[in-house]
């Protein structure tokens, strides 16, 4: 697929616009991209705005960069301490625990691995360091063990969110207290209070402010200067705002070259959010939705659009995920009969028919283009990716007609473009077609409340009454089951199923 190169183009929230990609370094991506504070269990906010950084990270990749992917750990923070307290636990201890849990849920989601995953607790060196510049260069002050950071003296306050001095408040996270200069400035060093980490300090014992940490471990892994810098959209203001005016003060040097964020996860058009109590875990989704169907989900509206989470949404992008294996499934057990064709045989034979060639060349063209335009996946899923199984499906029909080699041949080149596509997309497991497939068999049982056995009995019992001919009753059995998410299908003399959307909505995870 390298084949066809096309221009990058990302969105950058700095100009509000579609940019041409260019790095710092020749063939070299540093890219930072803010990550959890950990405190519970993440929600499916937390999952869209890793997935969507792991589409970019994967495409990267794909297309020759070598790519250094950072994201943080807030490990220390006002959420963490209350929660701790509340369950009697340390801070620490308990912020260890979430980020653990953090990364059990991205490896079910196939997100890979950051180059680094810094942790706020780890780097108090570096954010004092960075501090002690910033109050050096005269952009902060101390107020009784507290520093904070002069708004005012920064020009270009406001420049990434729009937002005007003069009408800025507090921001999120950020107190009112009176010893301000300024209302809108912001901590960069809390003083130590009784029963919280504190970590000594020119200005006494302390810790980090929330936006302090970030501008620090970018610099101290990529520089002050990088190429991309990731996150939600309501990092935006005041979070990404404060990172660049503490960078600018630290080091007049600093700059980010695109501002890369991703939009909300809504539920009933409102933003999904511990703090409004109308979040999901992951987990609670993954316990009844295989996670390829969540991540297929997350995926399935462009990064930067708000995605409005519903069962149905989930449902469908359940079922699209069991065609996509199904169709591989059905090409690899077709073809595995030739596959130990003598291999002088292949190499004579191994021209790939016309067909399949434009089949190839369509994929390969459209997932560039539409890839480099600021990543629209959703095209790639409902398009191209559909287009190329469906011939797949047309190839199987031809392939039980005459089962020539070149057909052989030509299917396994289709096979392999569409596995580079599901790979860049996150969405091709490790584990084998089977095997995915009943995993969400085993997720549409458990929507279904229902087994296996019982399912083979109903199959039994509708078999039964349709040799009596009563074609009520095996209809009622059939209604029933597509009811619970569960489709019956008459191939010759057997009965199969397989999950499908249900007739009947399922109620949403507890």
């Amino acid at each position: 697929m390298a084949e066809e190169r096309v221009e990058l183009r990302i969105y950058n929230t700095m100009t509000n616009e579609k940019e041409i990609f260019a790095t710092k370094e020749p063939g070299k991506v540093s890219m930072y991209v803010c990550g959890i504070t950990a405190y519970d269990y993440s929600h499916l906010g937390h999952a869209r705005a890793s997935v969507s950084f792991d589409i970019l990270y994967r495409y990267l990749k794909h297309l020759g960069y070598e790519v250094t992917y950072v994201r943080n750990f807030t490990d220390v923070d006002d959420k963490i301490i209350k929660r701790a307290n509340e369950t009697g636990e340390d801070p620490l201890a308990l912020s260890n625990r979430f980020c653990d849990e953090y990364n059990v849920d991205m490896s079910d989601l196939l997100c890979e691995r950051p180059s680094k995953e810094p942790r706020v607790s780890d780097h108090i060196v570096e954010i004092k360091d960075m501090i002690t510049q910033i109050i050096h260069n005269d952009y902060a002050y101390v107020v009784e063990g507290d520093v904070f950071y002069s708004v005012e003296k920064f020009p270009n306050y406001g420049t990434l969110s729009g937002q005007k001095l003069e009408y800025n408040r507090a921001g999120e996270r950020v107190a009112v207290d009176s010893r301000k200069r300024h209302p809108a400035d912001f901590s960069l060093w809390k003083a130590a209070k009784p029963g919280e980490p504190s970590w000594d300090s020119p200005w006494g014992p302390g810790r980090p402010g929330w936006h302090i940490e970030c501008s620090a471990m970018s610099a101290c892994y990529l520089s002050h200067k990088f190429d991309i810098h990731g996150g939600g959209i309501d990092l935006i203001f005041p979070h990404h705002e404060n990172e660049i005016a503490q960078s600018w003060a630290a080091d007049k040097e600093s700059c980010v070259s695109y501002w890369l964020h991703n939009g909300h996860v809504t539920n009933n058009n409102d933003k999904m959010s511990k703090s409004l109590g109308n979040f999901f875990t992951i987990r609670q989704i993954t316990e009844r939705y295989h996670p390829l169907a969540l991540r297929h989900f997350l995926i399935s509206a462009h990064y930067r659009s708000p995605l409005n989470y519903s069962i149905a949404q989930l449902e469908t992008s359940s079922d699209s995920v069991y065609y996509i294996f199904q169709t591989l499934e059905d090409c690899r057990g077709a073809l595995s009969p030739f596959l130990q064709v003598d291999t002088e045989k292949k190499e004579k034979e191994s021209q790939i028919d016309d067909a399949s060639k434009e089949c190839i060349k369509k994929l390969n063209v459209e997932f560039q283009t539409k890839m480099s335009d600021d990543l629209q996946t959703t095209v790639i899923l409902t398009s191209a990716l559909q287009e190329a199984l469906k011939f797949v499906n047309y190839s199987l029909k031809m392939f039980e007609k005459t089962a020539e080699l070149q057909l052989v041949q030509s299917l396994l080149e289709v096979e392999k473009e569409v596995n580079k596509v599901l790979s860049v997309l996150g969405l091709l497991s490790s584990l084998s077609y089977a095997e995915v497939l009943q995993q969400l068999k085993d997720k549409a049982l458990k929507r279904g409340d229902l087994t296996e056995d019982e399912v083979l009995r109903l199959i039994e019992e509708r078999r039964q009454a349709r040799i009596n001919k009563d074609f009520a009753k095996s209809d009622e059995v059939r209604a029933g089951l597509a009811a619970k998410g569960v489709a019956l299908m008459d191939v010759g003399n057997e009965t199969v199923w397989r999950p499908c959307i249900p007739s009947e909505p399922h109620a949403s995870p507890t």
